[in-house]
């Protein structure tokens, strides 16, 4: 399978306090010579200060001066490289309960997000949690690292067991595709090179697995929407007719001569043409930035989804979705908020609280209607027009929302359509 050089992986760390992800995303970049001279020579010399022979590898991550000083991941970290065979970024996301909101923030875009799991310890609560989080995000692959493989002595017994421990609660979750792979991030086993303290171990290294995922299905590419985000009128010579509508394809695939219909006009027509900058091109698909002209003159502005006639999204102002709550203020009964989706932009209200998930126990509370920092919750929502909605297990793009506080911008709330 040939992988396009060019192809951008987006994946996420996730794991247990001192499970090692900042360690391990050190070693990545510092065996994949991804690290500039300057930066290796700030962390040599903070190593030496704090007496830590070598280099400490989890400095390269930890950027804040707290995280530093306490050894720990508050903030998202983004972290870029790029490969021979693949570019990179990197979120590393915190490991705390309390910032259970940064880790959504963190992999709502990733490919992949890369589990880790202390060799010692096994599967606790916060493994459960964070991959609670990652199916819920419809991460499409899952990498679980089982860490520290050098304290248990490179134990084939101990990683078979961390295996059988993570399948088991792992099957109860909508997960498409997990491989397993014992390394130790310290060391540098089967992070980038493979080790020779696990010749039972068959698989391939961590760096060579992120290298070859097939990510290109991940699109979905039966659905076709395209937000529009604003209405091209250059009023210049040769272009004095030109009306091109303009925005980045969420999904699916458009060509010249297709059928279409313009929502929630319902309005209908044809492609007349697709340009992608100066280019005028046949086809086109998600994710380019591209402007389409239409062979009928129909009102259309920014906020309105052109769709194939045959292939619709739901409209509707009422409906449920997995909220994560951001804001250090509770929720307050009938406060209005700004809904944003896609290029829409409407006022909504939360109707009513459905249940509230426990992260950790994947226990539905529908008592508690109380909505705090963290909390993950099924709310419906009503809005004050009718939104072009797919389900977010469908369509990442046109399935996701946010709130935004009417008063302070603030944004509150992040969710998932159901």
């Amino acid at each position: 399978m040939k992988i396009d050089k060019n192809q951008l992986l987006r994946f996420t760390t996730a794991g247990s306090v001192d499970d090692g992800k900042s360690t391990l995303i050190g070693r990545l970049l510092y065996d994949s010579k991804s690290i500039f001279e300057d930066q290796l020579a700030a962390v040599e010399n903070s190593s030496k200060q704090k007496g830590i022979e070598g280099v400490d590898l989890a400095m390269f991550t930890d950027g804040l001066k707290d995280e530093r000083e306490q050894g720990i991941t508050i903030d998202v970290a983004y972290r870029y490289f790029t490969t021979p065979k693949r570019k990179f970024i990197i979120a590393d996301t915190p490991g705390h309960i309390q910032y259970t909101r940064n880790m959504v923030t963190g992999a709502s875009t990733a490919n992949a997000a890369v589990v880790l799991i202390d060799a010692r310890h096994g599967v606790i609560e916060q493994t459960k949690r964070h991959t609670f989080i990652a199916s819920l995000l419809n991460i499409p692959h899952i990498i679980v690292c089982i860490n520290k493989m050098d304290l248990v002595d490179y134990s084939e017994d101990t990683f078979n067991t961390i295996v059988e421990q993570f399948e088991e609660f792992s099957s109860k979750l909508l997960i498409k595709d997990v491989r397993y792979i014992p390394i130790s991030a310290l060391n540098g086993d089967n992070v980038v090179n493979r080790s020779e303290h696990m010749p039972w171990f068959q698989g391939s290294p961590m760096l060579y697995e992120l290298e070859t995922l097939h990510i290109s299905s991940d699109i979905n590419k039966i659905d076709a929407r395209f937000p529009v985000q604003t209405v091209l009128r250059p009023q210049r010579k040769g272009f004095e007719d030109y009306r091109g509508y303009a925005g980045r394809i969420a999904s699916g695939i458009y060509r010249v001569g297709d059928e279409i219909a313009v929502l929630p006009s319902g309005f209908t027509s044809k492609i007349k043409s697709i340009n992608a900058g100066e280019k005028e091109i046949q086809e086109a698909f998600a994710p380019m930035s591209v402007a389409i002209t239409l062979e009928d003159d129909i009102d259309i502005s920014r906020g309105d989804m052109i769709v194939k006639v045959n292939n619709q999204p739901e409209l509707s102002q009422e409906f449920d979705v997995m909220l994560c709550w951001l804001n250090n203020a509770p929720v307050k009964p009938r406060t209005k908020y700004t809904i944003m989706h896609t290029s829409n932009e409407q006022k909504a209200v939360i109707k009513n609280i459905v249940y509230k998930m426990d992260v950790n126990t994947f226990k539905r509370n529908e008592a508690d209607k109380d909505l705090k920092m963290n909390d993950i919750a099924r709310v419906q929502l009503k809005t004050s027009h009718r939104l072009m909605l797919d389900s977010y297990r469908d369509n990442r793009s046109t399935g996701s929302i946010i709130l935004v506080d009417e008063s302070t911008k603030e944004t509150v709330a992040a969710g998932m359509i159901v």
